[in-house]
């Protein structure tokens, strides 16, 4: 087993993730077998109760593991599947420690950060690279491991401690280092600076770990003086010093690496299969798309677009699929609604008009709703092709109700205690004061009930499909016949046939609802089903 360990330092943000997976590529290239772990040093069992503005979206795994988005790059680019053990946190880490404590494994012994955390974080790290992820039985051949964080935070200490003393568990040799660092360029000339890198890796060597590679990241390319000067300062060959600098889109980050030799680096040869050429025909293709298709994204966390990280990279994959380039025209879901401020207003109702198709994505909580039917209202009543997620088939539910089926005090048991219509309803089995990781999760199947749908086609063949959920609440059983009698049939339900999963609107050209998050499993290549059909049906109205 070889590891290759990727740490950050000056900033965070650096897209530490995206330089791990292409390694993972690169290795992927070679005909190795692939995995990936992430560290995340926060005291948090798993991320499923941070806030989107806090960290981003949180990534849903096929057992249900609420987790990290740089999951989802490793996903998106390795083509594996993840378990919630892929994802490192200190609140797991501790928990377990304490938990061996507490039966007496340690024998008495006073139990401390070094060696017993250290330990047990090396112990972790080996037991699950050791676990299939491709699908197949095989064991991986190579793991990547990306430490969460900048180097020289005290939360990430243990974790540096652990990672230097792995090296000699198994072996230096069966190790890399790579450390990504930012390389600013300041002024008019474009000075490209080498300090704060310098300050970086003389921390990292101060912990006892020397950086094998150097991935700096940078707007422009890095020069020879800049290059040679790192290499001098920093303990590494020029040749391991390598630039990542700003790229049309992320599928050229792995073609980059190889160009400047980063697999002769690591020892392996890149053109032992074609996934590299199909890489850079990806990449161009990404790059020489010219017609466009703007889909409005209705939302509640448009101000930081790594809420919806995996919905935007399935519609990528989607739009690549039609020769399409994706437009996102973000809605702020309030601004839809009456009393809102007037210019924002009309800015938004303009983009939502002047969209070829509309997405609801998943969400909580009560802010935009009103906005968020509104949008569902109009893709339907005017034709144009709408997807909505979790949240988003839900109060399209909603907005049949009240408009359709004259239900006009229809709403949600999430927004009301004691609506007229309660359209969309608690789930019985879930817990109500525990938040964390009590949702209904991971791959579940879903049963196709008709035959002709639009949906059903774009899956193909087969009497079930296994998508990845996380929801608390869903489409009130006593409604579904009333509803379905008026045009919106549940053409996809869970194992019971009494939890709806899939909705299409008869007579629409493209009107489907998810319960589900298909965004999860979408891959560069294999576009996710139901986001191929809505930008099919985008670039066609």
């Amino acid at each position: 087993m070889k590891y290759v360990v990727v740490s950050g330092g000056v900033l965070s943000g650096l897209g530490k993730g995206v330089t791990a997976s292409s390694i993972g590529v690169l290795l992927k290239s070679a005909g190795l077998r692939v995995t990936s772990i992430k560290i995340d040093p926060y005291l948090n069992s798993d991320a499923g109760t941070m806030s989107p503005f806090e960290h981003g979206e949180v990534f849903v795994l096929d057992d249900g593991g609420e987790v990290d988005l740089d999951l989802g790059n490793y996903e998106r680019f390795l083509d594996i599947n993840l378990s919630k053990d892929n994802n490192l946190t200190t609140g797991k880490i501790y928990a377990k420690v304490i938990e061996a404590e507490r039966r007496g494994d340690y024998l008495g012994k006073t139990v401390q950060v070094i060696p017993h955390i250290t330990d047990a974080v090396q112990d972790w790290i080996e037991e699950v690279a050791a676990r299939p992820a491709d699908g197949t039985d095989e064991i991986p051949d190579a793991c990547i491991i990306e430490l969460g964080g900048t180097v020289g935070d005290i939360e990430s200490a243990p974790y540096v401690e652990a990672l230097r003393q792995f090296q000699f568990r198994v072996g230096r040799e069966n190790v890399t280092f790579v450390h990504v660092s930012l390389v600013p360029v300041l002024g008019p000339v474009g000075e490209q600076k080498t300090k704060p890198t310098q300050h970086t890796v003389k921390e990292l060597r101060g912990l006892g770990i020397t950086p094998d590679i150097l991935v700096c990241r940078s707007s422009q390319p890095l020069n020879d003086e800049t290059r040679n000067k790192l290499a001098a300062f920093c303990h590494v060959k020029p040749e391991a010093v390598m630039s990542t600098h700003d790229v049309p889109n992320i599928y050229h980050v792995p073609l980059m690496l190889q160009e400047q030799g980063l697999c002769e680096i690591l020892g392996v040869n890149c053109t032992a299969t074609n996934l590299l050429k199909d890489w850079a025909e990806m990449a161009h293709h990404l790059d020489t798309l010219t017609e466009e298709v703007h889909i409005a994204m209705v939302g509640k966390y448009t101000d930081l677009s790594d809420a919806y990280l995996s919905v935007i990279k399935s519609l990528q994959h989607a739009a690549m699929a039609v020769d399409r380039k994706l437009i996102i025209d973000w809605i702020e879901a309030s601004h839809l609604e009456e009393g809102w401020e007037a210019d924002e207003h009309q800015a938004a109702w303009t983009l939502l008009r002047d969209a070829d198709g509309v997405l609801v994505p998943g969400g909580f909580g009560d802010r935009g709703i009103e906005g968020k039917i509104l949008a569902a209202h109009h893709a339907r009543t005017s034709n144009v092709p709408y997807l909505g997620i979790c949240l988003g088939l839900q109060i399209a539910t909603i907005e049949f109700c009240r408009n359709v089926l004259g239900m006009k005090g229809a709403n949600s048991t999430e927004f009301e205690d004691n609506p007229e219509h309660a359209a969309i309803v608690f789930m019985p089995e879930i817990s109500k004061t525990h938040l964390g990781g009590t949702m209904r999760l991971g791959s579940r199947p879903t049963l196709w009930q008709a035959d002709g749908s639009k949906i059903r086609s774009l899956y193909g063949p087969g009497e079930a499909v296994d998508e990845r959920h996380r929801h608390r609440y869903e489409v009130n059983p006593d409604l579904i016949k009333r509803i379905e009698e008026a045009g919106l049939v549940f053409v996809g339900k869970d194992e019971s046939g009494q939890r709806c999963e899939i909705f299409e609107l008869e007579g629409h050209p493209y009107y489907v609802g998810v319960q589900f998050h298909p965004e999860f499993k979408s891959r560069p290549g294999k576009p996710s089903p139901p986001f191929l059909g809505l930008l099919q049906a985008a670039s066609q109205s």
